[in-house]
């Protein structure tokens, strides 16, 4: 099922007007944790650019330089996405705060960072639910970590988790402000801005590893490639398929090969007539199976772990 931009678009608008807001009243309060906060959601804002881009240019059409398309550039720009939240986010947030810790300095006028992380919290609110409302239509009955490592499209999970480390780290934000007042103790302040760079270094190890996996290739779930078994070898022509090839080009485009040893009595034309016939069945059954490759084989030709062998290219 395609996902929606609107979770996108939520965010990057939010993001934008947060970071600014945020930012001018960290220069007018001093606090590191607003810095921290600020650089958060800056980061956040490129983070939604860029996934847009990768969008764009994963729907480029095949050409002879990608004959199989650029569906993969929205993999790659995910996990851009996902090292700059741990190198920018993170790293940027653990530094303002040891720096803060070294050099502490009172927090001024506090009471504008409580507007500002108020106001950040309603419209990042916003964005969370948008994004949780895609990610529950997405994934259905799916249990939700399960959905999340099974999930082929990184611009739903990526935003996700994003707007959900931004409601957090408003919370940390606003209680390292209060009570770094109420103690009277700075320190504080600088605590929270690394406690705020270590969420966002954990939630960045966790979107570099799924968006790794999806750039190095997945195959489709091990129910549907038997499904697509099941059909070709519906096919009166077809002996067994001996074996098998996919991986996810795209969110929403499959390439397969099927290495197919067929009746002994089967003439070319049958044979043809079959290799047509299972393409057509597989991609009526599922459209995302853009390619579909059926090769021949001797029903004598060794497999390497036989028909039910799979892996990625």
């Amino acid at each position: 099922m395609p996902a929606s931009k609107t979770p996108i678009y939520t965010a990057l608008a939010a993001n934008l007007l947060i970071a600014i807001t945020k930012l001018a009243a960290a220069v007018f309060t001093g606090s590191s944790a607003m810095v921290s906060e600020g650089i958060h959601s800056l980061v956040d804002t490129s983070n939604e650019v860029l996934l847009l881009l990768g969008i764009s240019k994963s729907q480029k059409p095949a050409d002879e330089a990608r004959p199989f398309g650029y569906g993969r550039e929205l993999y790659f720009w995910s996990f851009v996405v996902s090292l700059l939240f741990f190198a920018l986010g993170g790293g940027f947030s653990i530094y303002e705060g040891i720096e803060h810790i070294m050099n502490p300095e009172e927090v001024r006028n506090p009471i504008w960072n409580y507007i500002v992380l108020g106001i950040a919290f309603v419209f990042d609110g916003i964005s969370f639910i948008t994004a949780i409302k895609e990610f529950k239509r997405q994934r259905g009955d799916t249990p939700f970590w399960k959905a999340v490592h099974d999930s082929k499209d990184p611009s739903t999970f990526v935003v996700l988790f994003e707007d959900a480390a931004d409601v957090i780290g408003i919370l940390i934000a606003f209680t390292g402000i209060l009570l770094g007042q109420l103690l009277e103790n700075p320190y504080i302040d600088g605590i929270a801005s690394i406690m705020i760079g270590l969420l966002l270094t954990a939630v960045a190890i966790l979107l570099v590893r799924e968006s790794r996996s999806l750039l190095m290739g997945e195959t489709p779930p091990a129910d549907e490639l038997q499904s697509v078994i099941q059909i070709a070898e519906s096919d009166p022509m077809v002996n067994q398929v001996a074996h098998h090839l996919s991986t996810y080009l795209a969110p929403e485009e499959v390439i397969l090969v099927l290495k197919i040893s067929f009746i002994p009595q089967a003439g070319n034309t049958q044979i043809t007539d079959a290799i047509s016939h299972i393409r057509n069945a597989v991609q009526n059954r599922y459209p995302h199976y853009k390619q579909v490759f059926v090769e021949p084989v001797s029903p004598s030709q060794p497999s390497p772990g036989g028909r039910a062998f799979e892996q990625s290219f």
